[in-house]
């Protein structure tokens, strides 16, 4: 801080003037730390920004050690508080050792040294200030001494000066070189402090006898060994500076800089601490089986705040500096019930529906895809309920054949999934079980609808307004699918009553493993939060034996245990445009019920068929399928069967909304020529039963011939 250019020239009251006062130069100064704040200013996280000097929050004089600022009056300035800013008696003494004696030293009071500390022009250009600079420094310090109290002086002298290295500040040297508070010290470690300031860089030896030196002071015998024992333990090594808090690494870089060392978030220290600490023991339970990471987002739902942020928790972690919050994974079953939902909102199924869980055999553009249950077993017609409570994979992926890929890609762009970017022919089938790339902050987000009736707003980890919400799910269907979540019936055949997902208060959650068990995910909503749970190896390990249940389900209900302590947790309001139906199913697949239908679906009796899913389909060619046209092969030879899953009487084939002639058993061959084509399959009445998009490659033969 620059108070004077040229002090030669001004009269004292006017260096008075110039001068910062004690308030302004504490405001002014700048730690080399950041931190990060919680919603209710508890520090989070700290963290390094500056990397030219070590400098930590400014110390107060009254949480400093008493012995500490005895021993640095006695070695710096040990008539500090009876002087005017100028030791008269010690200036003439060094003085007459300079001029007379061949000695030159220094005789700067505490005073004059901060005022040198303010002003750069009265720092000493090489070893030693000119005349003109002392004096200006003198009448610095004097007018310092009229503006400042003593204790001011001390506590800036204390704060601004350089100890060891790039250490500066009594918090940064207490912190780097005992590792303790500046309140803690004994009057040996000051004393150690208090000769560093002569020499911030001298060897441990030369420190050590110096201390002694200090110690000695006004004492007729002192012990120099155990000095050099401490002097030896602090400076023989580089200083030991660790965060004080270190609880959210991966927001504090993302928020932390010089431009913006103190930020306030959205965060709650006290459920902070609470999921890293529920992460690391899941962690630690399930490090047999490969697990080195863990990544955890807590959000109020309401608002959007985020009130617990864990990017990646584990002391084995495999790539520690990696974000799991934000680090795209596979999605595993966690779409599912943002599929189930848009078909139950377009009407095309209830939650009463029937599908088949039987074997499929899919002709994709990449081959023949054969989805399977996570128990490899087939349970046969099922209801959209059991299917998704159960987290029935065939089910699904025939609910997806009856949307089709692109509206649900659609979709799931509308609820924040910004790395679904592909079309839905690019994903295939395999999109309703997850291939798509999500983030647990994309993920927590748009379960959060299930609790906001289907309206979507951005998360904020910084204190803002919130979010205005944009309807994407209707709240009616949104409401359903929540309802499924939250069957723990429904759910027991495939889990069981007693599991990781069972709270005692209500809360809708899905659990999701990608392939070759590299994902493990557990998201899900109560009353007021949203809590999602990532476990897995971000070096692309699999884990072995590890499912949704066994992996991140025990964090994620610990973590919901955790919130809802103190707070109970009712299911939502049922919408208007939601009615309540008794069931029967014929024949008994399912046990009579009372079902939820959006109103106008409602149905009073579910008959097995004909079951959604099990009619005919188109087996040939698959959906987003790539043909080519080969000019080597003889046109008469090149022919393309579409083909229907089962032969059947009175099947109608349309290309391009142009008929096609059928054999008897219902196939087409058709002549390939260049192109795009949508090709629908209808039953004799004109009901569509199937229709796929595919696309043929290559030149026209009359193209060639010209």
């Amino acid at each position: 801080m620059v108070f004077a250019v040229l002090l030669s020239g001004v009269a004292a009251p006017a260096i008075a003037a110039l001068l910062p006062g004690f308030d302004e130069v504490r405001r002014a100064h700048r730690p080399s730390e950041a931190q990060l704040l919680d919603r209710h200013g508890a520090l989070l996280h700290e963290l390094r920004v500056d990397n030219s000097v070590r400098r930590l929050q400014w110390v107060p004089l009254q949480e400093i050690s008493p012995a500490l600022v005895d021993a640095v009056v006695r070695a710096e300035d040990r008539r500090f508080f009876e002087h005017g800013g100028v030791d008269w008696r010690a200036l003439g003494d060094a003085a007459i050792d300079t001029f007379l004696k061949g000695a030159p030293r220094g005789a700067s009071t505490l005073s004059m040294q901060v005022a040198a500390m303010l002003e750069p022009a009265l720092r000493a250009a090489g070893s030693h200030r000119t005349v003109t600079q002392k004096w200006d420094q003198i009448r610095a310090a004097r007018a310092l001494e009229a503006r400042w109290a003593k204790r001011e002086i001390l506590e800036a002298y204390l704060n601004l000066s350089p100890f060891r290295g790039e250490l500066t500040g009594i918090g940064a040297a207490t912190r780097g070189l005992f590792d303790k508070a500046p309140s803690g010290l004994d009057a040996r470690e000051a004393a150690i402090l208090a000769a560093l300031l002569r020499g911030p860089n001298a060897p441990p030896d030369v420190v050590a006898r110096r201390a002694c030196g200090v110690a000695a002071t006004g004492k007729k015998l002192v012990d120099c060994k155990p000095f050099e024992a401490i002097a030896k333990s602090a400076l023989g090594r580089p200083p030991r500076l660790e965060a004080s808090v270190a609880l959210a690494p991966h927001l504090a870089r993302e928020l932390l800089s010089r431009d913006a060392p103190r930020v306030v978030t959205t965060l709650d220290l006290r459920t902070q601490t609470a999921v890293l600490e529920v992460l690391s023991r899941q962690i630690g339970e399930l490090a047999r089986r490969g697990v080195q990471d863990a990544a955890a987002l807590v959000v109020d739902n309401a608002t959007g705040d985020v009130l617990a942020y864990a990017g990646n928790q584990g002391s084995g972690a495999s790539a520690p500096f990696v974000d799991g919050v934000k680090a795209p994974r596979q999605a595993g079953s966690t779409l599912k019930p943002f599929l189930y939902a848009q078909v139950l909102e377009e009407r095309l199924l209830t939650a009463a529906s029937l599908l088949d869980d039987s074997p499929a055999d899919l002709v994709t553009p990449s081959g023949l895809y054969v989805p399977q249950n996570y128990d490899r077993d087939f349970r046969g017609p099922v209801s959209v309920r059991a299917a998704l409570s159960g987290s029935l994979n065939v089910p699904a992926v025939r609910t997806l054949m009856l949307l089709g890929p692109e509206r649900f890609t659609d979709r799931l762009r509308d609820l924040g999934f910004e790395h679904v970017v592909p079309s839905g022919d690019f994903y295939g089938y395999s999109l309703a079980l997850g291939s798509a790339d999500v983030t647990l902050k994309e993920l927590v987000n748009a379960y959060r609808t299930f609790a906001n009736g289907g309206a979507w707003s951005p998360l904020r980890v910084l204190p803002a307004p919130p979010g205005k919400p944009r309807a994407v799910t209707e709240p009616g269907a949104a409401w359903i699918v929540a309802d499924i979540l939250s069957d723990r019936g429904a759910r027991s055949a495939s889990f069981g009553l007693e599991n990781p997902l069972a709270t005692p208060f209500w809360t809708a959650v899905k659990t999701g493993t990608s392939k070759d068990m590299r994902d493990n995910w557990c998201i899900g909503v109560s009353r007021r939060y949203t809590v999602g749970v990532w476990v897995g190896n971000f070096d692309g390990a699999p884990m072995r034996d590890v499912s949704g249940v066994s992996g991140a389900a025990p964090a994620w209900l610990a973590i919901m245990q955790r919130l809802h302590r103190n707070e109970a947790s009712a299911a939502p309001p049922k919408p208007s445009g939601v009615v309540i139906q008794r069931v029967r199913f014929v024949p008994s697949i399912e046990p009579d019920r009372d079902e939820v239908f959006l109103r106008g679906t409602e149905v009073a009796e579910v008959a097995l068929a004909p079951m959604v899913g099990a009619g005919v389909r188109i087996s040939y060619p698959g959906n987003g399928a790539i043909l080519a046209v080969d000019p080597d092969i003889p046109e008469a030879a090149q022919r393309v069967r579409f083909k229907a899953s089962q032969p059947g009487e009175g099947l109608r084939w349309r290309l391009n909304d142009e008929p096609l002639v059928a054999d008897a058993v219902g196939a087409v061959f058709w002549k390939p020529v260049p192109g795009r084509f949508e090709l629908v399959l209808s039953d004799a009445v004109g009901t569509v039963l199937d229709r796929v998009r595919f696309e043929v490659r290559g030149v026209a033969r009359d193209a060639i011939a010209q």
